[in-house]
């Protein structure tokens, strides 16, 4: 079936989408973007993912494209067209377009908006969840206001293919200290040998990963306490469990990092409790 985009204010064939030359996103990446999961037929926090959005174009002062209303109807939208049932949905919201210059553009201007959906394969992510996923190390090599959910992404490319060229699937980021920051596209937990669940402080530095969030109200009910505390390396090639979370894969174990086996080199209970439990807590929004 032919896929749907919206782009500016029409619903248009995917094949034919397409943004004006001088957008600021293609050119200064001077925009923001959200990706949510859809599983059987509703959308998987949505709120938050908006809330987010909101904080994002706020920070960069940017303007929303429209009410969050006619937003959501948009989105919903966008999913019927394309039939998905179980995906996901990517939106990208820029400064719209102007004559290039580094300056915003003139008071006014509109930004300009992209919805996004496809399907994904439930399959493929059942695998990886059930053998776990490899890792490497990478330098934090970012800008400092990664907690901005911006479309610059270029260091994130370059160590996900750093990480693909190495047979891994994820890379993380380790800042001049030895501290572990974040995924080039998750967030990072480890489990300590007490069963306590710790992941890097989100005020500075990460971005605050609505799944991570969610994850947190999700602990409580398993009984799992949670510590908000930057760990190293080191900490982490001991501990019992790694694990990274992310929209579009929940909650991937993580087995090996930079050739070394985590654990028994298998998925932890953990993380396989905290995937099961998930979608009990988090906000389910129909189409």
């Amino acid at each position: 079936m032919p896929r749907t985009a919206y782009v500016n204010g029409a619903y248009v064939p995917h094949s034919e989408a397409a943004i004006h030359v001088e957008d600021r996103g293609f050119q200064f990446a001077d925009g923001v973007y959200e990706v949510c999961e859809v599983r059987h037929g509703v959308i998987v926090d949505l709120s938050r993912h908006l809330d987010r959005l909101d904080r994002s174009l706020s920070e960069l002062r940017i303007s929303w494209p429209m009410s969050r209303a006619a937003l959501i109807h948009i989105i919903r939208e966008v999913l019927r067209r394309n039939r998905v049932s179980n995906g996901l949905f990517y939106l990208q919201v820029t400064r719209g377009v102007a004559r290039r210059d580094h300056v915003f553009p003139a008071k006014g201007t509109p930004p300009s908006i992209v919805v996004t959906a496809k399907r994904t394969d439930a399959a493929a992510i059942a695998r990886k969840n059930a053998v776990g996923i490899a890792a490497i190390t990478v330098p934090e090599n970012r800008w400092d206001r990664v907690d901005i959910k911006t479309v610059g992404l270029l260091p994130n490319v370059l160590a996900r293919q750093r990480a693909k060229e190495l047979g891994a699937q994820e890379a993380i980021f380790v800042d001049a200290d030895g501290m572990v920051k974040e995924g080039a596209a998750t967030n990072v937990w480890i489990v300590d040998g007490e069963g306590m669940l710790r992941t890097r402080p989100a005020e500075h530095g990460i971005l605050r990963g609505i799944t991570r969030t969610t994850l947190m109200d999700v602990a409580k009910p398993l009984g799992l306490t949670i510590e908000e505390r930057a760990f190293s390396v080191e900490e982490m090639l001991g501990a019992r469990e790694v694990f990274v979370t992310a929209a579009t894969s929940i909650c991937f174990p993580v087995v090996s990092i930079d050739g070394k086996t985590i654990g028994n080199g298998h998925p932890g209970s953990i993380a396989q409790n905290i995937r099961e439990a998930f979608f009990d807590v988090a906000e389910k929004t129909a189409i």
